[in-house]
């Protein structure tokens, strides 16, 4: 990969990385002076949280170093394929329309605990273990994993002071990260992503549109990328959403369902996202944030994917840039090859600030909420009669562990390299359905019970880690024969196995059900539809008004319009 020697950064830029630096311990200073009482201020900001800091909050969340290095990298190599994961607004507003009102109304602090009140105990303990494995082993690890590579690239440092800057760079991160999430837990990661999200915005942009004035314009990148993919096997072209369902990566149906299986339960049931909506003061500055969190959401096509294409049309055309002809080594080179031939001195340094964001308000929101799953729904299970005071100190040595976790995983991911990633990215596509299902079907269906939802959920977990075991499996097995089980269980393509594992998980949880005796009407009152009170009801009617709907349209038109465009 390209890599940007650190003399090219001028004192324009490290004066902006100083200015970056200073705001972001003037915010830690701010928020640790106001005290954490207890678990509802130390893990969700004291529930006070305007939809400003709710939509930035959600919108930093999502966007990591697979954003600012693979995404670019994916726009590179095959063009518009992954818009179908970015272009997500709308599933966003099922959040804010069908599930806010429900989780506003519980008043729980967890999606365990969520379910615990839906169904029953076991359900919350089956979905916070499946919720901290995958939180240390994928998401934490990943995005230090990642961290590490691209300021290591960034600023092509091999060594420091004899010390792989790998390491120096990941456990950097880590530890600044963590230090300010222990100090000021929620509020900590809202404050900040105020803050963070303008600079990450702005300085994409830039990039942007320094790469189209290279380029040349719009039509200039339109047509360069108006080319077969280089993959085997791949059908249409990169400006294309819509593959063939014979492309072996992206079947355009396999696309469809499977991003939005993944999509919905990550959006709409995951705790690291949805624990932002929590923490709002009420219904409206909850739905608000969402609905602003899915305007941010529309914009990582443009700002990522679209700068990849520009790279990999600035290459094809052999266009010079400041004198020299723009050559990108691998797709993954576009973002850092684009930074160290467009960007003039200063707006270097707030591209890096606007990569540190990234990296920093994604690790906070995961050391945050993993530590929220432990302290609420195992400590605090176990030991019920813990002060607030002392969970907000578990709370913050359980993040202490999780980044220790997080750090000892490191060398495993990268003794192993880009295999060990790829794997790590199928554990969405094959834990989201059976969460989903069971999120699903209890908050729609009245009949839906509690031995249904937690085979719902345990079916699934058996089905994903059978297929991550046969990926594993078949992928070292030269010579595996032919069968059934091989064919579903590897051969057939992620994105249709991801749907149906979905639509078999919830023929488990209404098979289920329907065997079983209907859950009480008064255990579910409020928690599903059809069983809200005149009083819930009202209340949620007098939480949006028109503009809440306008908004709402706007992003269904603009989505609609980017697949018409793309398709």
């Amino acid at each position: 990969m390209n890599l940007i020697p650190l003399s090219v950064f001028a004192w324009q830029d490290w004066s902006v990385i100083g200015l970056f630096t200073l705001f972001m311990v003037g915010i830690v200073v701010y928020v640790a002076m106001q005290k954490n009482e207890n678990s509802g201020d130390y893990f969700l900001g004291g529930r006070d949280a305007t939809w400003i800091a709710i939509g930035t909050s959600i919108f930093a969340s999502n966007i990591g170093s697979e954003h600012l290095i693979g995404l670019a990298g994916s726009g590179a190599a095959s063009g518009m394929a992954m818009a179908h994961w970015e272009i997500q607004g709308w599933m966003i507003l099922i959040l804010a329309w069908v599930f806010v009102p429900f989780y506003e109304r519980s008043q729980v602090m967890t999606m365990p605990e969520f379910l615990e009140r839906r169904y029953n105990s076991t359900s919350r303990s089956i979905l916070t273990g499946i919720s901290l494995i995958s939180y240390v082993m994928t998401k934490v690890a990943v995005t230090v994993y990642a961290g590490g590579l691209v300021f290591q690239q960034v600023f092509g440092i091999k060594e420091m002071w004899g010390i792989d800057f790998f390491w120096i760079a990941a456990i950097g991160l880590v530890l600044i990260t963590a230090l300010y999430t222990i100090i000021g837990g929620m509020k900590s990661v809202l404050y900040t992503s105020v803050l963070q999200t303008p600079i990450l915005l702005l300085g994409s942009a830039i990039i942007l549109i320094l790469g189209f004035k290279a380029l040349g314009g719009w039509e200039q990148m339109m047509q360069a990328c108006d080319v077969t993919p280089n993959y085997e096997g791949a059908q249409g072209t990169m400006i294309h959403l819509m593959r063939d369902n014979s492309d072996p990566q992206y079947p355009w149906l396999g696309a469809l369902v499977g991003s939005a299986v993944i999509g919905f339960w990550y959006w709409c049931t995951d705790q690291f996202i949805v624990q932002r909506v929590l923490s709002g003061k009420n219904e409206r500055e909850a739905r608000r944030g969402t609905i602003f969190g899915a305007y941010l959401k529309l914009l990582p096509v443009f700002l990522f994917l679209i700068p990849g294409m520009i790279a990999f049309a600035l290459a094809k055309n052999q266009i010079e840039v400041n004198g020299e002809v723009f050559t990108l080594s691998t797709p993954d080179a576009a973002f850092p090859t684009l930074v160290s031939k467009l960007l003039p001195a200063g707006v270097k340094g707030l591209v890096v600030c606007g990569i540190l964001a990234a990296l920093m308000s994604s690790l906070a929101s995961l050391f945050n909420s993993s530590a929220m799953l432990y302290t609420i729904d195992f400590h605090k299970r176990v030991f019920p009669n813990t002060s607030e005071k002392q969970l907000v100190v578990i709370g913050q040595i359980a993040t202490v562990v999780i980044v220790v976790l997080g750090i000892l995983w490191i060398p495993v991911m990268r003794s192993v390299g880009d295999v060990l990633y790829n794997y790590l990215q199928d554990v969405q596509s094959v834990l989201a359905p059976g969460i989903a299902s069971a999120f699903l079907l209890g908050i729609c269906w009245k009949r839906t019970s509690a031995q249904g939802g937690m085979w719902g959920l345990l079916s699934g977990l058996i089905i994903g880690l059978t297929r991550l075991g046969a990926k594993v499996y078949y992928s070292n097995v030269a010579d595996a024969s032919d069968s059934l089980f091989k064919y579903l269980f590897y051969d057939l393509n992620w994105l249709f196995f991801c749907g149906w594992m979905l639509l078999f998980c919830c023929v488990v949880v209404i098979v289920v059900s329907l065997c079983i005796k209907a859950p009480d009407p008064e255990k579910i009152k409020g928690l599903v539809f059809g069983t809200s009170t005149p009083e819930q009801i009202e209340a949620t009617r007098q939480s949006w008004n028109k503009w809440d709907i306008i908004h709402t349209c706007i992003i269904l038109g603009l989505t609609v319009a980017f697949y018409w465009y793309f398709w």
